[in-house]
């Protein structure tokens, strides 16, 4: 009779949970006394732990979007045990702040001395161009581009632009040279316009200024062809000599 019932039990047990891996109160009995394998775990997908995470997420954030927190709000996320993406969110949330720090600390020309240029120009910081205007006053061309660069510093502000008198910044600079343009990137000098008539003189428009930061790469410009220089017109006058705007008086 003993032998009989121990035959018969573990059959009839199976007969009862013909699908073991069935989650009831009796199955989990029988895995505990091990009458049953351990249940199968299911697969889990690449979509599942990208759903769990998102579901994880909108519960600790209240709904509230990762865009939208504050680094402090980020910090406390950190904690948890999805830490690495939250990082990874941070991280890009740092990044956008300092583009938006970065815009809003440029957007006007700033007179330096020659104190100022390591800080302002070889420590201005990981991807700034810097725009460096030499120049002098009582020289036409001079005050004409540090017009211009009022404009262009407005319209493209993260790029940094700089103006110093020539002297100031380098001690017995020629007066020749002026206007002197240096464009760098990261501290490092990558292009330079030097002399009256590198600038096209007189005649140099914001347009064309405007190109040609943007061909040494300090500014992504708006224009969408190169622009044509500005005609120079000549008048006849009695006496038989022709003035016009190209005369040397013009280029400063």
């Amino acid at each position: 009779m003993y032998s009989t019932s121990a035959c018969v039990y573990p059959l009839t047990i199976m007969h009862d949970s013909e699908d073991p891996n069935k989650d009831t109160q009796w199955n989990d009995i029988l895995r505990a006394k091990g009458i049953l394998p351990p249940k199968e775990e299911a697969e889990v997908t690449e979509d599942d732990i990208v759903g769990l995470m998102e579901q994880t997420l909108q519960e600790k954030t209240q709904g509230k979007a990762m865009e939208d927190m504050s680094l402090e709000e980020l910090d406390e996320l950190e904690d948890d045990e999805d830490e690495q993406v939250l990082l990874k969110y941070r991280q890009q949330r740092i990044a956008e702040i300092k583009k938006l720090q970065r815009k809003e600390r440029y957007g006007e020309v700033k007179e330096i001395s020659a104190q100022d240029y390591v800080q302002e120009v070889n420590n201005a910081g990981e991807g700034v161009w810097v725009v460096l205007h030499l120049y002098k006053q009582g020289i036409p061309l001079c005050s004409l581009i540090n017009q211009y660069l009022v404009q262009l510093a407005a319209k493209f502000p993260a790029a940094k632009f700089l103006k110093s008198i020539s002297t100031t910044c380098i001690p017995n600079y020629p007066d020749k040279n002026l206007p002197t343009m240096f464009v760098y990137f990261e501290g490092d000098l990558k292009s330079q316009i030097v002399g009256p008539l590198e600038f096209g003189g007189m005649n140099l428009t914001l347009e064309e200024l405007e190109w040609k930061l943007s061909e040494m790469g300090a500014v992504a410009t708006t224009l969408g062809e190169k622009p044509e220089p500005k005609t120079r017109t000549t008048v006849s006058f009695a006496g038989g000599r022709d003035h016009g705007d190209d005369s040397d008086d013009d280029d400063y």
